[in-house]
Parts: structure tokens; C-alpha cells; sequence
């Protein structure tokens, strides 16, 4: 039994567009061809359809789906083998999701949440919440992100002064380290690059060296961050994205 493309589409849930497309690049091409032309599946293209839309489902873009379904060495039971691990990992994806969104919500039931006033006293005139939609749509899809907010959304003011005072230590220690004439490859550079890293990762994410890399580039690269080092000393931003990047090198 074959079936036409618009049955097919009602099917699956797609548009009869997308199956256009999938045949025009190569990737769903249907066995049947009426005498008018017409695009007839059969049992076997709409196996293969399922399996496309799965790993599409999963995020796969196109070429590497077509590349997994062509692969000559694979065969129906690895894909089922690796659809259900990449299932496994996107349930316990989705349930530290909800449980990051669960303790958010508990955190705002009871009114964890500073007001104008505490947030003037923690952060000065330097506002988080200024940036907190350019964040989101940067960084908004990744763990790093959900993982934040769950633990930023449970924080008091006195959780919030008390890590402004070690960051605010760490910034005098940095600054002095550059003064004495310590580089940036120095032990004690490096030392207080790691410590930066370790504060990211206690208050807000599992920031690993490779990520800190990229952050100490963006120190240097996107005026906000730079501005607010360079403030602090003149050089500082090229002095800690080096001394960043001198870390990682040596734990590599």
C-alpha cells in the first residue's frame, strides 16, 4: 500500500512542504511516483520519515540526520539503541528543568526577591537585571543558564552582599597582583584566575576552564565588561583574560 503526500503529512503531523523539501534535498525521497507524477510512500518511506522527525525532534540538523540514516554500517536496532539513550538523557534534561523552575517558583512564593533598595546596596548603580534579556536570549537555552537561575533565584540580600564581598576582595587582590608586577602567567595570577573560576562555580554554574576561556575574552572584547575593569586598572581586562587563558593552559 502506498499513500499520497497529503495523507503522509496528516500522518506525521508536518506540512506537505516539508515533505517537498525533504525529497528536493535527498533525504525522504518517496518509492512511488504516480503516472502524473504524483508522490506516493510506502510502508518503508514512512519508517524512514518517523526516524527523521525523531532526531529533528532531538535538535539533529538535517545533513546529520541524513548522514546517520545513510550510514551503510548502521542498522535499525542502533538507531532505536541511540534514540532511546539520547531519550534518556533529554528526560533527565527536561527534569532538572522542571526542578530549577519548581525552586524558582518556591524562592518567589516566598518572596526571595530584592527590592530597588537592596539592589542599590549590594550592586551600587550596576544593575543585573539591566542585562537579564540579553542573557537570556544568549544564553537562555543552555544548562550553565537554567542552572543560575535556580540558585540565584534562592538568594537573600545577605547571600548577596556576602558574595559581593568576596568578589570585591578578589578585585583588590587581582589589582595588587598587577601592581606588584606579577604576570600574567605568574603563579599568583593564575592562582587568582582559578579562584574567579571556582566563584562561578560556587555561586552560579559549573564554569569549566575551556568556558572561563571564552568569558575572559569577552572581558576583553565587549565593552561593558572591560569598561568596568579597566575602572578598577588601567589594563586589567587584557591582564585577567590572559592570566584566564594562562590557567587553563597550565591544568591542561
Amino acid at each position: 500500500m502506498s499513500y499520497s503526500v497529503g495523507r503522509v503529512a496528516g500522518f506525521a503531523g508536518v506540512t506537505v512542504r516539508t515533505l517537498h523539501h525533504y525529497d528536493e534535498i535527498g533525504l525522504l525521497a518517496p518509492s512511488e511516483r504516480t503516472p502524473a507524477g504524483h508522490r506516493r510512500y510506502g510502508d518503508a518511506d514512512l519508517d524512514r520519515l518517523q526516524q527523521i522527525l525523531f532526531y529533528r525532534e532531538l535538535g539533529f540538523p538535517l545533513d546529520e540526520v541524513s548522514a546517520l540514516l545513510d550510514d551503510p554500517d548502521a542498522d535499525p536496532v542502533e538507531h532505536l539503541s541511540r534514540q532511546h539513550e539520547l531519550l534518556k538523557a533529554r528526560i533527565g534534561k527536561l527534569r532538572e528543568m522542571a526542578a530549577a523552575v519548581e525552586q524558582a517558583m518556591e524562592a518567589r512564593k516566598m518572596g526571595i526577591r530584592l527590592t530597588p533598595e537592596e539592589k542599590f546596596e549590594v550592586f551600587g548603580d550596576h544593575d543585573p537585571d539591566d542585562y537579564a534579556e540579553e542573557v537570556q536570549e544568549r544564553w537562555g537555552d543552555t544548562e550553565a543558564y537554567a542552572e543560575s537561575q535556580r540558585r540565584i533565584a534562592t538568594y537573600t540580600k545577605e547571600d548577596w552582599l556576602r558574595i559581593q564581598t568576596e568578589v570585591d576582595d578578589w578585585n583588590r587582590r587581582i589589582v595588587e597582583a598587577m601592581d606588584a608586577g606579577a604576570a600574567p602567567d605568574s603563579e599568583t595570577a593564575t592562582d587568582l584566575a582559578e579562584e574567579a573560576r571556582q566563584q562561578i562555580c560556587r555561586y552560579y554554574y559549573d564554569c569549566s576552564r575551556e568556558l572561563h576561556s571564552c568569558l575572559g575574552e569577552m572581558y576583553v572584547s565587549d565593552h561593558r565588561f572591560r569598561d568596568q575593569y579597566e575602572a578598577r586598572r588601567q589594563g586589567l581586562a587584557e591582564y585577567l583574560r590572559d592570566a584566564i587563558l594562562a590557567n587553563a593552559a597550565r591544568h591542561a
